[in-house]
């Protein structure tokens, strides 16, 4: 058993002096209680030459069960508590840098060695048809020279198909925690595909809705780029991650099946930071093209309301052209209509057909002035 290396007491400082802003990005601390780290282990074994040889019930008893050099455990903990992984550290002489990142979570992807131990911190993500959400969950991973420690704070990955896959091809098993390191990589990084295939499909129904003009598209362009951004946070780190552990395949004496498995998860993950990217570029074009149709579409509705206005115009232009040359008649027999004994030319002969001249001279009158100006 390796000597154990005293770990801090002051690593929950760490994330108790967030600030409030930083707080709402924290995993929800679970009370240190003096609960055994057993509690959280999801799947423990110890194998020897790619085989099963235990099923350790304890931390100590796994590590008591390895017979040589050549044999390896395999301990799955799943969201353990401070206590839990303070205990899990010193059992395995994990560096406290690392066991104080375990515990804030939600760190970036990245990839970390402390002495003969590697450090691995992973984003899965899933994508979920019913709420068309992608979710993202985070994985650390203590990789040593006769062990692997997985802590899961969430439910994804699932890293029971992993074990499974490893544990029917001995042969890859029996190269020691790298290889099932390499083989948490890989699941992670084949992850990614139904994610890929779903934004994909996504971005298709918005370049639907878009020249459709359906309404509150913008809202789930936006809502969508946030999403990708998340993606590309969660997939970019891992082409440095990868390149490091490529740097160091001859320093530590890497075998050279590791090496091409490395190399296929390299080429896998650079197809899915390449789709990311061209995701978040497509979804800025597509805002664009959103912004200039709408733009369109509300030119054309000023359009339409501007000829509607000036049809409404052309329309009362005319009724009040009628209106004024109706009135003029109007006017004219409402003078000579008055009951009066003593009014000028009220006895005289011509006087009706007098007025009634009037009226028609009138009449044509405005009639050809409202003609001239195109307003009839």
């Amino acid at each position: 058993m390796p000597q154990l290396r005293p770990i801090r007491s002051l690593l929950p400082s760490r994330s108790a002096g967030l600030s409030d802003a930083d707080a709402g990005h924290a995993v929800t601390r679970r009370p240190v209680e003096p609960t055994p780290a057993e509690e959280t282990v999801v799947n423990s074994a110890v194998y020897r030459d790619g085989r099963k040889t235990a099923t350790p019930a304890t931390l100590s008893e796994a590590l008591a069960s390895l017979p040589d050099a050549s044999s390896m455990a395999w301990i799955g903990m799943y969201r353990p508590n401070d206590a839990q992984l303070y205990a899990a550290a010193k059992q395995f002489d994990l560096h406290e840098l690392a066991v104080e990142d375990a515990i804030v979570a939600h760190q970036r992807p990245k990839l970390e060695r402390y002495g003969k131990t590697l450090f691995v911190v992973l984003r899965a993500a899933r994508y979920c048809d019913e709420t068309e959400r992608v979710e993202f969950g985070e994985l650390h991973v203590f990789c040593g020279p006769t062990f692997v420690l997985t802590v899961r704070h969430s439910e994804s990955p699932d890293l029971s198909a992993v074990r499974r896959r490893m544990e029917s091809n001995p042969d890859l098993l029996r190269l020691g925690p790298e290889a099932v390191l390499y083989a948490i990589l890989d699941a992670v990084v084949d992850g990614y595909a139904p994610v890929v295939a779903g934004l994909q499909n996504d971005i298709d129904e918005i370049e639907t809705e878009v020249f459709s003009g359906a309404p509150g598209v913008s809202r789930r362009i936006y809502e969508l780029t946030r999403e990708v951004i998340e993606f590309q946070r969660a997939t970019r780190p891992l082409l440095g991650m990868l390149r490091g552990l490529s740097a160091g395949f001859e320093k530590y004496n890497t075998d050279e099946e590791l090496q091409r498995y490395l190399r296929d998860v390299t080429d896998h993950a650079t197809v899915v930071v390449e789709r990311a990217d061209g995701f978040r570029q497509l979804l800025g074009n597509i805002l664009t093209v959103n912004a200039t149709l709408v733009s369109q579409e509300q030119n054309e509705e000023m359009r339409n309301l501007t000829q509607a206005s000036y049809a409404q115009n052309e329309e009362i232009k005319k009724v009040s052209a009628w209106a004024a040359i109706l009135f003029a008649p109007t006017l004219i027999g409402t003078v000579y209509g008055m009951n009066f004994d003593h009014m000028p030319e009220l006895h005289w002969v011509g006087g009706y057909p007098f007025a009634l001249s009037l009226m028609m001279l009138t009449c044509a009158g405005l009639y050809t002035i409202f003609k001239r100006r195109d307003w009839l």
